[in-house]
């Protein structure tokens, strides 16, 4: 019996060892699961696929991939000859329609007045030689019949009223001259000039559409075109990658969502730099449930309905990087402080 017990007593050794190795891990253990929430989830951040308005070709390209830009920088350009050409034409066309504006605003010129009257007085004095001669043949031809032939008679008669008629015409540019431009023309040509300034401004807006400019301070993920290649509004140029702000997308499952609320803070690590937490807080929590996404790593979750929660960090240094998995870290005291501080009714 003595030996049985002697040959069983190292075991019981070991098993009590483990047994108060294995408690003492569970109870140092509980605190920090319970005080911490831990979610993995992936960096996301927004994006941008830029294009030109026009379609021409692309003339130069700025920017490489990963270089940052500014909001307002001029990161490509399309050729720009033919509408330089067309805004040329466009002020030869305003230049001209001014002076046809400016002509009929001014009127009609005192020389253009003195004219006219001198052509009136040319045609009265055609229709008085006209009328005497016809005075002339009608008398003669009352007083002695066939003096005259029907001919010359009808001759002096047609001169006359054609006298008459252009004396009438003369009168009326005279009239015409005096009174200027009507307003109706004066609106017309006022009309044709703005016409014509539109179609410039609509030139120098196109000039203005060749320059690919940044909308937003950002980082430039793909250069989809190069110089020489065909632009067009359904082409994109660059894809740009808004890096402020950046997030984690993960996924917290039901039971979990009651601990957390959006503007607790929390710590987000990677794999690369485990020891250099990146602080965070959360900023959206979805209120549809999902079927996990693949993309989550941990088993438990890959069949489970979640809810897709965003934590917004503050990545000074630039280490996290578009799709980059990322552990997060939620403290969970900070949830019971504000429960405490909440009115109780």
């Amino acid at each position: 019996m003595d030996e049985r017990l002697k040959r069983f007593a190292p075991a019981a050794v070991v098993i009590g060892l483990a047994v108060l190795a294995l408690g003492g891990w569970y109870f140092t253990r509980q605190p920090a699961d319970t005080a911490t929430l831990v979610l993995f989830g992936n960096v996301d951040i927004r994006q941008v696929s830029l294009a030109f308005n026009g379609s021409e070709r692309v003339a130069e390209m700025r920017v490489q991939e990963g270089d940052r830009v500014e909001a307002g920088q001029v990161i490509a350009r399309l050729d720009t000859r033919a509408l330089t050409l067309q805004i040329a034409e466009a002020e030869a066309r305003i230049a001209v329609q001014e002076q046809v504006l400016l002509r009929l605003k001014n009127g009609t010129r005192p020389e253009e007045v003195a004219q006219a009257r001198a052509e009136v007085r040319a045609a009265q004095a055609e229709t008085d030689l006209a009328e005497q001669h016809w005075t002339r043949l009608r008398e003669i031809t009352d007083n002695s019949s066939g003096a005259v032939s029907e001919e010359a008679v009808d001759n002096a008669r047609s001169r006359r009223r054609v006298a008459r008629a252009q004396l009438e015409n003369r009168k009326k540019a005279l009239q015409l001259a005096r009174i200027g431009p009507r307003r109706e023309d004066i609106s017309q040509a006022q009309a044709q000039l703005n016409v014509a300034r539109a179609e410039l401004a609509l030139f120098i807006h196109y000039l203005n559409q060749a320059e690919l400019k940044a909308p937003i301070n950002a980082t430039i993920r793909s250069r989809l075109l190069e110089p020489g290649d065909m632009a067009s509004p359904e082409r994109p140029v660059y894809a740009l990658a808004i890096t402020d702000p950046k997030w984690v997308r993960a996924y917290i499952t039901e039971v979990d969502l009651g601990h957390i609320k959006p503007g607790m803070s929390a710590r987000v690590t990677i794999d690369s730099h485990p020891d250099r937490p990146i602080q965070g807080r959360i900023g959206y929590i979805s209120s549809v449930a999902e079927f996990t996404p693949k993309t989550v790593q941990t088993e438990e979750l890959r069949t489970s309905l979640v809810y897709e929660v965003r934590v917004y960090v503050d990545d000074a240094d630039d280490r996290l990087r578009l799709g980059m998995p990322a552990t997060v870290h939620i403290p969970l005291q900070e949830d019971k402080q504000l429960d405490k501080q909440l009115p109780r009714t």
